[in-house]
């Protein structure tokens, strides 16, 4: 891995990871895929508020744990947030994850992932949280071009 496709970042609030997802929803453009994998309460839904805000919406935006899924109408384009915490690997094709991810005009976040694997595209952006003795421990990984030009430009951001 070279040092252009991974990037760790620290933030030491949740005001410090919306703006950071804040600066990457600015750079995202729709059929990019994020997906944000974590313990509970690492902070992958904070970082989806600031991703949302930054492609220009408005709203509230909150964890899709029981709904599955939440469609965010932003200036720049559809955010469409998952959250596959309570989905199997064989159940993820029924909730139609493939529809999402289709959709080259929307961006994707998807909370949980591991459900997903095979649906994902080899092009993505890969973010792990965690908790830090300060904060919380951003680990940004890209996967492919357009994974290493997002990530490129959220470090010049």
């Amino acid at each position: 891995m070279t040092a252009a496709s991974s990037r760790s970042f620290t933030t030491q609030s949740a005001e410090e990871t919306v703006a950071l997802g804040r600066r990457l929803g600015k750079i995202l453009r729709g059929g990019d895929v994020v997906l944000l994998s974590g313990d509970l309460g690492s902070g992958k839904t904070t970082l989806a508020k600031g991703i949302a805000s930054g492609a220009g919406f408005k709203g509230l935006v909150a964890s899709p744990t029981f709904t599955l899924a939440h469609t965010y109408r932003a200036r720049r384009g559809a955010v469409y947030h998952l959250d596959l915490y309570r989905i199997a690997a064989a159940e993820s094709g029924d909730i139609g994850i493939e529809d999402f991810l289709a959709d080259a005009a929307g961006v994707c976040l998807i909370e949980w992932p591991d459900a997903a694997q095979a649906y994902c595209p080899k092009d993505r952006l890969e973010v792990s949280l965690s908790v830090a003795r300060r904060g919380r421990r951003l680990k940004f990984r890209a996967r492919g071009p357009r994974g290493r030009a997002v990530l490129k430009a959220l470090g010049r951001a």
